[in-house]
């Protein structure tokens, strides 16, 4: 079974994706990014993961094909309005305990799996830690999925792909790819490259958004870990309240969002290390002559080192 390894690098952890030979994301590897987000959550030291593949060509080839079928051939069929109906239920009963290990073995664990999953991304979006995807090859279905939970995707150039082919097998993403490129690339973008199932290759999924940066193949994850120490460098509780503002607020209605991100702002503007970072801010505005000088070099400082420093 697929497994991550774990190194932790200061405040950051690089998690490296493994299943030889091809790269496939299966059960074993949901269960050790588990055990990676709780201990990233659990340690207030750690402010960043960065993910990547093991593969010299894969960050994570696709979901296992065997596993999804194994689980639909013991599962009776289902329609759409009785399958979400399950999910609900199924969602409500999980969260009492033992249920989870009651349910394995019925015809029901193809659902905890799915919403497991779905949980332990959601987890990763609303979580004060960052998720940088290096993206070191091609990735395809629930590796890009995977990539799409990550904050920030820094992809290798060449000749790689990345996309959601499930359309080509009869179903769609389930692992939450339709509903995330929508929000990050609009209903046209992600409608395209579900309907379609074929590859975007790196160049053209940094063209239209998807993927953040590019990078040489040999420096995709020093790319990328110099991009999680810079945006790890943020507080903890401002990461966390843009976060769940964006990616839950967001696709409310307007209204409502306004109220999440007014939440999230009330919650964290008033913790000590932001009113100590606003009074160490007021403190040298108070103290410049030019302030347009100023808002252009020191603040471009400030967002090279997440931190204010008085002047001596």
């Amino acid at each position: 079974m697929g497994h991550i390894t774990q190194e932790q690098r200061g405040r950051l952890l690089v998690a490296t994706l493994e299943n030889p030979p091809h790269g496939l994301m299966d059960q074993g590897t949901v269960d050790d990014l588990d055990a990676l987000v709780k201990r990233a959550d659990a340690d207030p030291e750690i402010r960043a993961v960065v993910l990547t593949g093991a593969h010299p060509t894969r960050f994570a080839a696709h979901y296992d094909v065997r596993e999804i079928l194994k689980a639909v051939n013991a599962a009776p069929s289902l329609s759409r309005n009785t399958a979400a109906a399950l999910l609900h239920a199924v969602r409500s009963a999980t969260s009492l305990p033992g249920v989870t290990r009651a349910l394995q073995g019925t015809p029901l664990v193809g659902l905890t799996k799915i919403l497991h999953l779905h949980d332990l991304f959601l987890r990763m979006n609303r979580s004060d830690v960052l998720y940088v995807a290096a993206i070191n090859g091609s990735t395809m279905g629930g590796g890009c999925e995977l990539a799409l939970a990550c904050d920030r995707r820094i992809m290798a150039s060449g000749d790689f792909v990345i996309g959601q082919p499930e359309v080509l097998l009869g179903f769609p993403p389930g692992a939450g790819g339709t509903q995330r490129l929508a929000r990050l690339l609009g209903t046209g973008k992600a409608l395209r490259i579900a309907l379609d199932g074929m590859p975007l290759s790196a160049q053209e999924a940094h063209d239209i958004g998807l993927v953040d940066a590019l990078a040489d193949p040999a420096e995709v994850l020093s790319t990328a870990i110099a991009h999680a120490e810079r945006l790890a460098s943020r507080p903890a509780a401002a990461i966390a309240g843009i976060k769940r503002a964006v990616y839950e607020g967001g696709s409310l209605p307007l209204a409502e969002g306004l109220i999440t991100e007014a939440a999230e702002f009330l919650a964290t503007a008033g913790t000590r290390e932001s009113k100590g970072l606003m009074q160490r801010y007021v403190e040298e505005l108070d103290r410049l002559d030019d302030v347009p000088a100023y808002h252009t070099e020191r603040l471009r400082n400030f967002s090279e080192t997440g931190r204010f420093a008085v002047e001596a």
